[in-house]
């Protein structure tokens, strides 16, 4: 009897689809994911010292929440998490160099150089669609570039590009790869990364606030935030959770605004909006053709 009343009600009475589900969790996951600027820019400790703390608290979250899920090792997930360790450390060196809206924007270039590279890795087809979406962002990426800009700031917006070129070799990576392979990437990618940092650590002492802000972005704002994203993509369609998971670009320089108090240039904006709305446009244009890519 208890039995059927769970069913009927699971049946009759959920208050989600399993769509919606997935719908709210991206969203979750990229606002948790589009902290990490403003708390990057709070701790007062270098690059490589936050990197390397971030990441003990990441793996050791994974571990605790998938156990031997994550406990794979091949070629192919040692490469994909060279390629996310990439993104993280050269990530924070960027948001510690640049301004946040520059350091997130240029790290999202990476669907652009997945385009230009998809066709020579996967063998598929280069389309005037996609010609057209490079050019476009390539435009909206050089006007990071455009005015007044300090040294350190230009070589910031050199490690974010850098930073979105190995994320779009994790992105290839993942999408070659099978499905069981992609959380011990990430998981594996965060042992890496501790232990490429180590040696750049010139002072393993932190603060309590520094402390308490790190296990924050390591146990949240990445271990959990990646959980989430493992529980929505098998709900809703990838090119769905991409459009959504843009929540991240966005929102990202804002917190700094207003945790911070840092104002992202004129032209890093339209930079930024012309580089998301050719991503957003592109993506829309395909799926509603049904263009094959």
């Amino acid at each position: 009897m208890i039995k059927r009343i769970k069913l009927f009600t699971t049946q009759k009475f959920s208050l989600f689809t399993e769509h919606q589900k997935g719908v709210f969790a991206i969203i979750l996951a990229a606002l948790l994911w589009s902290t990490g600027g403003l708390f990057i820019k709070l701790i007062s400790v270098d690059a490589l010292t936050l990197s390397f703390y971030r990441s003990i608290f990441t793996a050791l979250t994974l571990l605790v929440l998938f156990n031997r899920k994550v406990l794979r090792l091949n070629l192919a997930i040692f490469i994909n998490a060279f390629f996310y360790a990439g993104i993280l450390i050269l990530f924070v060196m960027a948001t510690k160099m640049t301004t946040a809206a520059n350091a997130i924007f240029l790290q999202y270039t990476a669907p652009i150089y997945v385009l230009i590279l998809e066709p020579l890795i996967l063998k598929t087809k280069l389309t005037k669609i996609n010609v057209i979406a490079v050019l476009t962002a390539f435009v909206g990426m050089s006007l990071f570039f455009v005015g007044k800009i300090s040294p350190s700031h230009m070589e910031g917006n050199l490690i974010a590009l850098c930073s979105g070129l190995c994320f779009a070799g994790f992105l290839l990576g993942i999408k070659k790869s099978n499905e069981k392979f992609r959380l011990p990437s990430i998981f594996v990618g965060n042992i890496l990364i501790p232990i490429i940092c180590f040696s750049g650590v010139d002072d393993f002492s932190i603060t309590t606030k520094d402390f308490l802000m790190i296990s924050y972005l390591g146990i949240v704002q990445i271990g959990f935030a990646y959980s989430i994203f493992t529980y929505a993509i098998k709900r809703i369609e990838g090119v769905e959770a991409g459009l959504i998971a843009m929540i991240e670009p966005v929102m990202n320089p804002v917190w700094v605004y207003l945790g911070h108090g840092e104002k992202p240039s004129f032209f890093a904006v339209i930079g930024g909006l012309i580089i998301l709305m050719t991503i957003v446009v592109r993506t829309i244009i395909v799926e509603k053709k049904n263009i094959k890519i």
